[in-house]
């Protein structure tokens, strides 16, 4: 991580600004410099915003790397409202279609999930910032995950119009990035309603579009929006007296690694063993 991407991520754009300008003078062909630098202008909180300047940038980044990535950047969520946005994306896709031969089948589709991926993924960076510096109890990070829930809940809204309208996402029909978009927002969904994707999302682990832990997580979670145990052992919560992370209550410890078996999932202790937490399964 360089100066300007430290500086980003302690809330000091104007700095950051600075200096990746210095660093992209040094070396302008370097694409993620570049990229960081256009996305660093998008947030930028000043009065003129600097919209031409990020889509400066933007442009010279896809010429480097042409991908998908800008189309799902939560940074780039203020640029999304700028005049120009349209043009630049429509540019991306045509560009992406020429590098992938025309891999989206429903590219309307797909322009809608990935602006709520962006949005998925947006303002954990702040929330982030105003933890550490005022801890995540207090009224600034209330308020920042307050606006977050908001944006979910707008998100899930618009996620069940556009499955009521064309079905749940497939990679053929959209790519892989927008159908994780889709993902993502049900899994994020606080109220349980994701109970309802299900059978969708293990209809696509059957043919292989996502893997089994996937199903695995999102059953967990609409278990987890219920304050009941989970099946699978795929959640974690943050115990505040031993300030650790510890295993969400299983539905059934004895049974817990079977289940995961058939899934074709490692066991939970080797699961759990990744972020450093010790688990002993009971014995039939």
């Amino acid at each position: 991580m360089n100066k300007a991407d430290s500086l980003m991520n302690e809330g000091n754009v104007p700095a950051a600004i600075a200096e990746y300008k210095s660093l992209y003078s040094l070396n302008p062909s370097d694409r993620q410099i570049v990229y960081n630098y256009a996305c660093a202008l998008s947030v930028d909180n000043s009065v003129i915003r600097m919209f031409d300047s990020c889509f400066k940038y933007l442009n010279i980044a896809i010429e480097l790397d042409t991908s998908v990535k800008a189309l799902m950047e939560p940074k780039l969520i203020p640029a999304r409202e700028d005049k120009d946005w349209d043009a630049f994306e429509n540019r991306l896709i045509s560009m992406l279609n020429i590098k992938f031969n025309n891999p989206y089948r429903d590219i309307e589709y797909a322009k809608a999930l990935w602006r709520l991926g962006a949005y998925d993924q947006a303002y954990f960076n702040e929330i982030g910032i105003a933890g550490k510096k005022f801890g995540m109890r207090s009224s600034v990070a209330s308020a920042l995950w307050k606006f977050k829930f908001m944006i979910q809940e707008r998100s899930q809204k618009e996620l069940e119009q556009l499955v009521a309208a064309k079905g749940w996402p497939t990679i053929r029909q959209v790519g892989g990035e927008a159908a994780m978009s889709a993902y993502l927002v049900a899994m994020h969904t606080r109220d349980g309603s994701q109970k309802k994707y299900l059978p969708m999302i293990k209809q696509r682990c059957e043919e292989n579009e996502l893997p089994w832990q996937r199903y695995a997580n999102i059953y967990d979670r609409c278990l987890y929006n219920e304050n009941k145990p989970q099946k699978y052992g795929t959640h974690t919560r943050f115990n505040e007296q031993t300030k650790s992370e510890e295993l969400y209550p299983l539905e059934d410890e004895t049974k817990v690694d079977e289940w995961r078996k058939e899934l074709g999932l490692e066991p939970l202790a080797d699961y759990l063993s990744k972020n450093n937490i010790k688990y002993q399964p009971k014995q039939k």
